[in-house]
């Protein structure tokens, strides 16, 4: 049976990271989707022309994905023939954490409609657009998920990935004092044990 997965970088990343974790699937070919914008409509378009590519040549396709690369994942892929997802830290609910960013930097749904785009102090520019975008294109996600999740995670608090796995096929292993960027050379050996087990 000829396996490949998908992989979807986190932002900041690259399409190249998905050659670091070949040595943890030897069975499967691993393909990294490249994309440089974050807006969901359009990281869309590169996700699906390479699960379309793979679709015609592969038996089974499995989905890693990081961060943010997990609500791509589960936005285009939703309706997709995959077998079974592996989440790191992953962006589960971003309405809510769109909600959180404007909290920090105390905007309102009202300032945010008005002004459709807002910088924040903390790198982030809070959009209109993309909110309203998450809003009207909600998730139905029910493909089998292991989900790594980091204890002292600051993007994703663990009540979301609670309440996300109350509703979802999902199982969750955290590591303690992980966060949501597994660079150490201790996280990145847990990282690497856990997908070993999962895969």
């Amino acid at each position: 049976m000829k396996k490949a997965i998908i992989y979807i970088h986190g932002k900041g990343g690259n399409h190249r990271e998905a050659e670091q974790y070949r040595q943890n699937c030897l069975e499967c070919n691993i393909y990294g989707v490249d994309y440089q914008d974050d807006f969901p409509w359009v990281v869309q378009e590169k996700i699906l022309d390479v699960y379309n590519r793979l679709n015609k040549k592969y038996d089974c396709i499995y989905v890693l994905a990081n961060s943010i690369g997990a609500y791509f994942s589960m936005h285009t892929l939703q309706k997709a023939d995959i077998k079974k997802a592996f989440f790191i830290s992953p962006i589960l609910d971003m309405e809510r954490l769109i909600l959180d960013m404007m909290r920090w930097a105390e905007v309102s749904e009202d300032e945010l409609a008005e002004k459709e785009e807002i910088p924040t102090d903390f790198g982030e520019t809070l959009s209109w657009k993309y909110f309203c975008y998450v809003r009207e294109h909600p998730i139905s996600w029910e493909i089998p998920t292991e989900i790594l999740y980091g204890e002292n995670d600051s993007m994703t608090t663990l009540q979301t990935v609670k309440k996300f796995m109350d509703s979802h096929e999902a199982h969750l292993t955290v590591m303690k004092g992980g966060e949501h960027w597994f660079h150490t050379k201790e996280q990145l050996a847990f990282l690497n044990d856990w997908m070993r087990s999962v895969v």
